[in-house]
């Protein structure tokens, strides 16, 4: 795992479902100051996870690749230090 970089998503859009490129991530539930604690999740061998925190369905869809989200917009940058 530490050869890749780990995807992080938030749900701001409030979405029930969000399709997603990747099968480890992280959760950050809404954008900060709204975020919950950012969880990893990994699906293993299943094709969709709830997260605990906010209740948002991540499908994977291999059609994505990676950072891709279905509705877009939905991939967390953490930003740069000042």
């Amino acid at each position: 795992m530490a050869g890749h970089v780990v995807p992080h998503f938030h749900n701001s859009a409030g979405v029930p479902k969000i399709f997603i490129g990747a099968k480890e991530f992280m959760c950050v539930g809404a954008e900060p100051p709204y975020d919950h604690p950012h969880v990893f999740l990994d699906m293993g061998a299943d094709h969709e996870i709830v997260c605990p925190y906010c209740s948002t369905l991540y499908v994977y869809d291999s059609k994505l690749h990676g950072a891709q989200t279905n509705p877009p917009g939905a991939l967390y940058e953490t930003p740069a230090a000042a």
